[in-house]
């Protein structure tokens, strides 16, 4: 399985309203529900305006189109990083998966993971 790293620092934020997201970035997540808007983006791209923030995470994907079908894909990954010492923060598009971890952890991340037998592209 190919795994393909981000280029772009990321960030983990809150925000308290989608009005305050550019929606013309290259790349983020938008997570609602009843308690908060959560955003993922580009560092560069965070709004002025959040109520929580965490900078510091880099991330790769699963490359291809996933099947709905296939079972534990996810929980594989997190669990070699896991075992490693690694925390993640997931999230996941109708085509694939995204891993983000902290900055620091990013190479060793990958190093274990081709250690594993993933090819990172």
């Amino acid at each position: 399985m190919e795994l393909e790293r981000l280029a772009d620092e990321l960030t983990v934020c809150k925000v308290p309203s989608v009005e305050s997201i550019d929606l013309t970035a290259g790349f983020y997540f938008i997570g609602k529900t009843d308690e908060e808007i959560s955003l993922v983006c580009r560092t560069a791209d965070t709004p002025a305006s959040t109520t929580a923030r965490d900078d510091g995470w880099r991330g790769f994907r699963i490359r291809g189109v996933l099947d709905f079908s296939l079972i534990g894909i996810l929980s594989r990954l997190a669990g070699i990083l896991a075992d490693n010492g690694i925390g993640i923060f997931a999230v996941s598009t109708y085509n694939t998966d995204y891993i983000l971890v902290k900055s620091d952890d990013f190479d060793r991340a990958l190093d274990v993971l081709t250690q594993q037998g993933y090819t990172v592209v």
